[in-house]
């Protein structure tokens, strides 16, 4: 015992001169994070059944729900298409197929007005005669062949998926074939009849965030007992999977991603002699394989064979030299970004490069051509204040499928040939509601240490500056993801028809200028981030746009903590606060659901730093008595496998134990979004936008 008295003296001293951190009173809601648990399942019901005659008994509701319904079930939508086999595949859902269908079409017919469809897979007939509540979470088809194919299924919309093996020259499940139970899991082809799997093999065997960090090769008859470790990694990590890339010209690359940390990675590459790790930065993208040449997008700077490499930019390696040789690495250099620029999407074709960039949070379309040891640049022509994205490429030609979506004019997609560049429509989304009348602009507000932050303002063109519109205003701020124009079709029919003003900002912690932008809003500095989001309200008002009485907010997952911290610092500057599936116990969200894998974004309250960051920023610790907040609809789902809806339950707890007003609503099912189906996704539109009616549209 004497051996420790020095520590306990001098720790003694030491809180003379430092004061000791109180420790926080206990938790009286730890109860409702027993997700499935009786009790709290009890209080959700009852706190849906307070809220739901609320809204739905608003005037605004009945119309806003079926036209949100209307919209979610046209039969004019576009499923955006895959290519297989020189078919075009898409899922489809409706009113006749609420869980919806997996179909094809040929070419000619996918480019006409009236496709001729085929059913491959009917959800809710599969659903109705398993007695299951399955939704489509996509398929994963063996390249370049594409016959067999393994097909997602979700137990009401959790991450946790079922997969199973699909034949595409039967339109039938495989007997015999692939079959994975439930699980959060990675699945990738090595070749048609051999997987590299990513899963718990034993029972519990996952990391702290939930996922497997074990993977091993499945070969065809296999029990899952008898696979071959390929690698495993620590319980520590994030998570580790395999994926294969493959490219026109037959090419393959088999890489097995450790993931570290959120951002960071290990990369290694099935050689001739094994498994070995590839001597790349830590903070990359690995975005596939073309013309024998694996490309990597940085997240940090690179200095390798003699070069230096920006943050942000897309660089080659040469496949043979990296089985070969992979701690020596000779990069080149693919792309680079200008200070307000960001790379978005990369795809490939049989040939070709096809990348999406944004500059100034406008995007922009690129082909890149091989020539020699490089590339041949051709741009596409895109509408300015839109985005742009990838829909389709395959390996057998050069064809793109492409989608141009700004705010007011309708989602369309285009069609080109990579080898000419030449640019065709496919189709136009219908207009869902009157653009006419309005007008889109891009401004900036100066953040408090003095940064100008971007953002979208789409407001009527007759517009009254009176400081008195009532006015959306949306952002993310998180995770490298950027956000960028949509088309506003729903938002355009429940909200502009009605006189409202749409804002979406580009707040640090996205990706809208790069690595950079993202990396200032990082763990104790992401107080920059929610001043950043102050900043765009406060411009509003000093333009005579709106005023706090008529200013609404909302955002989702890491934007419903935005939506929190905004609710407890500002509590003064909006009149209606929409928190939607979110994180706002930042105390505890490590133990919450897959909460650790983002210790990376929000860090670790195991370091004092951080803890103290958080102890005076996160939303549930931070709600005060006496404070007079607007009435917030917070909205979560029960089968949220990923955030969670424990941080949304214990918020909206302790709202009503300090008497404040508050209106909540838990979906059952739908994972981490809004409903397993287009009914009760459009429920939980109407809900969201009749609030904002009763409290901004007086």
């Amino acid at each position: 015992m004497k051996r420790f008295q020095p520590a306990l003296i001098t720790f003694a001293l030491l809180a003379v001169i430092v004061p000791v951190r109180a420790a926080l009173p206990p938790d009286p809601f730890l109860w409702l994070e027993n997700k499935d648990g009786a009790q709290a399942l009890q209080w959700v019901r009852a706190q849906s059944a307070r809220t739901l005659p609320i809204l739905t008994r608003d005037p605004h509701y009945a119309n806003m729900y079926a036209e949100a319904l209307k919209i979610a079930q046209a039969t004019d939508r576009i499923a955006f298409p895959r290519t297989i086999r020189g078919e075009i595949y898409n899922f489809w859902q409706d009113a006749t197929h609420v869980r919806g269908i997996w179909r094809k079409a040929s070419l000619a017919s996918y480019r006409s007005p009236q496709p001729a469809w085929t059913t491959v897979l009917d959800l809710d007939a599969l659903a109705t005669a398993e007695h299951a509540n399955w939704v489509w979470k996509g398929a994963n088809c063996v390249e370049p062949q594409e016959t067999r194919c393994l097909v997602n299924l979700s137990d009401g919309g959790e991450d946790a998926v079922t997969i199973r093996e699909f034949d595409l020259t039967t339109d039938t499940f495989v007997p015999d074939g692939f079959v994975l139970d439930r699980q959060k899991q990675d699945v990738a082809w090595l070749d048609e009849n051999t997987l590299l799997v990513s899963r718990a093999w034993e029972p519990g065997e996952v990391t702290a965030s939930g996922y497997a960090y074990d993977v091993r090769e499945l070969k065809r008859g296999q029990p899952l007992s008898s696979a071959t470790q390929l690698y495993k990694g620590q319980p520590t990590d994030v998570s580790v999977r395999a994926f294969v890339a493959v490219d026109g010209q037959g090419h393959q690359a088999a890489i097995v991603d450790r993931g570290v940390t959120f951002f960071t990675s290990e990369e290694r590459i099935l050689t001739p002699n094994g498994l070995e790790q590839l001597n790349v930065p830590q903070k990359l993208e690995m975005d596939g394989l073309a013309g024998g040449r694996l490309l990597i997008k940085l997240n940090q700077s690179w200095n390798a064979g003699g070069k230096s490499f920006a943050a942000g930019s897309l660089v080659q390696v040469p496949l043979a030299q990296a089985l070969a040789d992979p701690r020596n690495l000779k990069p080149q250099s693919v792309y680079a970004p200008g200070p307000r620029d960001t790379l978005d999407g990369v795809d490939t074709t049989k040939n070709d490069l096809i990348l999406t960039v944004y500059q100034n949070v406008r995007g922009r379309a690129f082909i890149y051509a091989p020539s020699g040891a490089g590339w041949k640049v051709h741009a596409l022509k895109i509408p300015d204040m839109s985005s742009v994205s990838v829909a389709d490429t395959n390996l057998q030609n050069d064809a793109i499928f492409f989608d141009v979506a700004s705010f007011l004019r309708a989602t369309t997609l285009y069609y080109s040939d990579a080898s000419t560049a030449s640019v065709s429509e496919v189709k136009s989304l219908p207009p869902r509601f009157d653009a006419a009348k309005d007008v889109v602009e891009q401004h900036e507000a100066t953040s408090r240490d003095g940064t100008k932050i971007p953002y979208f303002l789409v407001r009527p063109k007759n517009m009254r500056f009176n400081g008195g519109n009532p006015t959306f205003l949306t952002a993310y701020g998180g995770f490298l993801i950027s956000s960028t124009p949509s088309y506003l079709g729903t938002i355009g029919k429940l909200w502009l028809e009605r006189g409202g003003v749409y804002v979406l900002g580009n707040i640090r912690g996205g990706g809208e200028f790069g690595p950079a932008w993202h990396d200032a809003g990082l763990k104790t500095h992401r107080q920059r981030i929610y001043d950043d989001f102050y900043a765009i309200g406060k411009d509003l008002v000093a333009r005579h746009i709106t005023d706090p009485r008529h200013l609404g907010i909302s955002g989702g997952s890491n934007g419903g903590l935005l939506m929190g911290v905004e609710f407890t610092q500002h509590p003064e500057m909006w009149n209606a606060v929409q928190i939607a599936v979110p994180l706002l116990d930042m105390l505890r969200y490590e133990k919450i659901q897959a909460g650790a894998s983002w210790v990376a974004e929000y860090g670790s309250v195991s370091d004092p730093a951080v803890r103290a960051f958080w102890e005076k920023t996160s939303p549930y610790q931070n709600l005060k008595p006496g404070v007079k907040y607007p009435e917030p609809y917070i909205w979560t789902t029960t089968k949220d496998d990923r955030v969670g809806p424990q941080h949304a339950r214990k918020f909206a707890a302790k709202l009503a134990a300090m008497h404040v007003p508050y209106l909540f609503y838990e979906v059952l099912e739908g994972g981490h979004g809004s409903g397993a189906n287009l009914k009760e996704s459009a429920k939980t539109t109407a809900l969201g936008w009749t609030y904002f009616a009763m409290k901004l549209l007086k």
